[in-house]
């Protein structure tokens, strides 16, 4: 049974994740500020922008019950790091950015001190530059991969690229394996009720360049990355396999992103939020699609 500890587990998109690792066989001690209401996971309250905090929940007793027969901590086989400020508009640009670093730093620090070899953190597709621009903005090229010159300009995503600056060096100085994974907009079963309103207005997510992940198959994805080994630091983006448009990406592109260039052909609905480094280094297969999920009975 892999032991992960899990902060943000009580969010929108970490109680999903959460919930995946626990039915595939983890052990889960969540991390998190709110309870979560899952009776097989543990909450520890922590503050992740103490550093003291971070330490002793990373180390400590992972089991559910205070009178368990033994209580002695066992050190987890991951860390999957989700807390956060998750967006701006919720608390001042530069406490988004405090909290964003600061947690990061200390849980990343602290894993790798307490020997933790398998560590994941969430970024952001936000980190390409579009999500949260004052005024839209074309990409340098798409489908928008993870080689692609990040540059944003808001408070959120900078964190996030700063977050996987200090994902790469601490993967450096320790050879530890560090995997930052770009979140695309996680969409809940319960979610996929919104997308007849998505279809009749395209350019509303525009923005997001139409990217969508199953908060299900976010869980695959980590998943993966716990129990693929030996890849160092590197970056994943999480999406579907499709675009959250009834249009085909062609149209899509010509009506929106009519002077952007391509790096590569795409499929008739393929994603601009490239998805292939996961498929290809993780093996990561989304098993949900909107396609599927608004044909299901309700």
């Amino acid at each position: 049974m892999p032991r992960v500890m899990f902060t943000g587990g009580s969010g929108k998109a970490g109680r999903h994740v959460v919930q995946y690792l626990v039915e595939h066989g983890c052990q889960v001690l969540n991390l998190d500020r709110t309870p979560l209401d899952n009776p097989t996971v543990r909450t520890l309250i922590t503050d992740i922008t103490d550093s003291g905090q971070v330490f002793n929940a990373l180390s400590s007793y992972m089991g559910l019950r205070e009178f368990d027969p033994s209580l002695r901590p066992v050190k987890p086989d991951a860390v999957v790091h989700f807390a956060a400020i998750p967006r701006i508009m919720i608390t001042p640009d530069n406490e988004v950015f405090r909290i964003n670093t600061m947690g990061t730093y200390n849980v990343i620090e602290a894993a790798v001190t307490l020997g933790i070899r398998k560590i994941i953190i969430a970024s952001s597709e936000t980190t390409y530059g579009l999500v949260f621009n004052y005024e839209p903005r074309d990409p340098v090229y798409l489908p928008l991969d993870e080689e692609y010159p990040v540059d944003p300009p808001d408070s959120y995503a900078l964190s996030k690229i700063c977050n996987e600056a200090t994902a790469r060096a601490f993967a450096t100085r320790s050879g530890f394996d560090i995997y930052a994974i770009r979140i695309g907009n996680v969409i809940e079963p319960h979610e996929y009720a919104k997308f007849p309103e998505f279809f009749a207005n395209p350019e509303g997510r525009k923005r997001i360049t139409w990217s969508y992940i199953d908060a299900r198959d976010l869980g695959q994805l980590v998943l993966r990355a716990i129990e693929t080994d030996g890849l160092g630091f590197q970056i994943f983006n999480a999406a579907q396999d499709d675009c959250s448009s009834d249009l085909p990406t062609a149209e899509l592109l010509r009506r929106y992103y009519p002077n952007v260039p391509l790096k590569r052909p795409l499929g008739e609905y393929e994603t601009l939020l490239s998805n292939r480094r996961a498929r290809e280094m993780l093996g990561f297969r989304p098993e949900h699609s909107w396609r599927k999920e608004l044909q299901a009975p309700r």
